[in-house]
């Protein structure tokens, strides 16, 4: 599946467009259309079967049909992660029959009447075991259940380019409960090209050889020792300016290192907060733009709010001489830079970052907590979750300040952050953008999958409600 077609899915899947499966109604405690399975309708399926409903041995069963499972009964469906997949039902002696997958928020309709059939197709984004059954009172009991195998997906060639992508939950853990002490961080300035797009790479200018670089997490009051290290094959100086350093550039002039050189600076982190770090050698707009920024947490004394899981996010622009979706390795362009014409706008350094490589998960009832921060260099964010609400944010990433309870969209400008809390009642794929939305159109979207039962007393199709209070207009 190409980028656009990606975008077009993850949209389709928020705007809860239609199965294309059956115009049937779903019978009644059938599972409903599922959001991501809505979204497939914009997908090429790269792993199908088609099971066909019998009896074996005395027992209701699914006996697949074609390729390696044909003629199995119940057979093992093995796909990858990041598949799309296509399972078709056919009814083989009339009885009432349909295949769910709950796990995987997938559901057919129901099909009766010998040669009836019925389609579902959903995204394999978890590797796993998981159970196909026919949801029909006592049918599974009868027999009608198989398993559904996700393996890793296999690695990506060498040819589309390195992964630079910062997986979200790769982040330090709380700091706990403890005084002030001497932390020490080493980062290595590293150049290297890296996938930017299917079947495009960038020279990309990274911390660690990933974007955004590491988060560092100290506590109010600690010592840090910073030490950077240039690679020997870097063509370029680096160095690194931190928000959270009291001192001339953040650090910058004492860590410019030229390549092979390693350059060490202490501070004292002074103030709470999450603040963001980049490269502050010039052109420093073409330091950041290129990949050189992350962010560094500064935990108050008493520490945060406990929650479930915390991810870290960071959006960034790349000003490229081809026009986005161009092939090939891309070239830096500096008119572009200067003109603030960005080609692409990502979270994580790459378009996909956070949907087809690292989308983020959660389970409904948890607390989430995301550490967001623009790189930029240039453009504010309008940082927004369609589908759910910010139960609490720290506005300008301000942990000192009285958080502000029910936001739904979040102001940051380049080279800020914010921390945003929310909670998550309902299952389903949740939509991370900026709210100028046309540059989804250039990359900047992210996936946050929900799993977990469904809440029709929170969100449920149809009208299923008395009217108590008619509303006027």
């Amino acid at each position: 599946m190409n980028t656009r077609s990606l975008l077009t899915a993850v949209l389709a899947s928020t705007l809860c467009i239609p199965l294309l499966a059956s115009n049937a109604v779903p019978a009644v405690g059938q599972a409903p259309v599922s959001a991501d399975m809505a979204s497939m309708r914009h997908a090429m399926p790269n792993a199908t079967f088609t099971l066909r409903t019998g009896i074996a041995q005395g027992k209701m069963v699914y006996v697949g049909r074609g390729g390696p499972i044909d003629g199995k009964v119940n057979p093992v469906l093995a796909v990858h992660e990041g598949d799309v997949v296509q399972i078709t039902i056919i009814n083989g002696e009339g009885a009432e029959h349909d295949i769910v997958v709950p796990e995987l928020h997938a559901a057919s309709q129901r099909v009766s009447g010998p040669g009836a059939s019925s389609t579902l197709v959903f995204h394999a984004n978890d590797v796993g075991t998981f159970q196909y059954f026919c949801s029909v009172a006592g049918h599974r009991d009868a027999g009608m259940e198989g398993q559904i195998k996700v393996e890793a997906a296999a690695p990506a060639t060498a040819d589309k380019g390195t992964s630079i992508v910062r997986d979200p939950t790769d982040l330090p853990p709380p700091v706990g409960e403890r005084g002030p002490t001497t932390v020490r961080y080493d980062l290595e300035a590293i150049e290297r090209v890296g996938r930017l797009d299917d079947d495009t790479t960038y020279n990309f200018w990274t911390f660690n050889g990933k974007v955004p670089g590491p988060m560092l997490r100290v506590r109010v009051g600690d010592t840090v020792v910073l030490s950077l290290k240039n690679a020997s094959d870097s063509l370029m100086l680096h160095n690194i300016d931190l928000h959270a350093v009291n001192g001339p550039g953040g650090g910058a002039v004492l860590t410019e290192a030229a390549p092979g050189e390693t350059k060490t600076f202490t501070f004292k982190a002074m103030q709470p907060g999450l603040y963001v770090y980049h490269c502050a050698t010039p052109m420093v707009s073409n330091h950041i733009s290129s990949g050189m920024y992350g962010m560094i947490l500064v935990e108050p004394v008493a520490g945060l709010p406990k929650v479930d899981r915390e991810f870290y996010v960071m959006q960034g622009e790349l000003y490229t001489a081809e026009a986005y979706g161009h092939t090939g390795e891309q070239e830096f362009s500096v008119e572009k830079l200067l003109d603030e014409h960005p080609e692409y706008f990502v979270f994580n350094g790459a378009v996909g970052a956070l949907t087809k490589e690292h989308p983020l998960h959660a389970k409904t009832g948890e607390t989430v907590r995301i550490y967001f921060g623009v790189g930029g260099p240039n453009f504010t964010s309008s940082f927004h979750v369609i589908g759910t609400i910010f139960d609490r944010v720290f506005n300008a990433a301000s942990l000192v300040s009285p958080p502000l309870a029910g936001v739904q969209t979040v102001t940051v400008a380049p080279g800020g952050a914010t921390v945003v809390d929310l909670s998550l009642p309902v299952p389903g794929r949740f939509v991370l953008v900026d709210h100028a939305l046309t540059r989804m159109e250039r990359g900047l979207v992210g996936s946050l999958i929900v799993d977990g039962p469904e809440t029709p007393g929170i969100f449920h199709a149809g009208d299923g409600t008395q009217v108590s209070v008619q509303g006027t207009h």
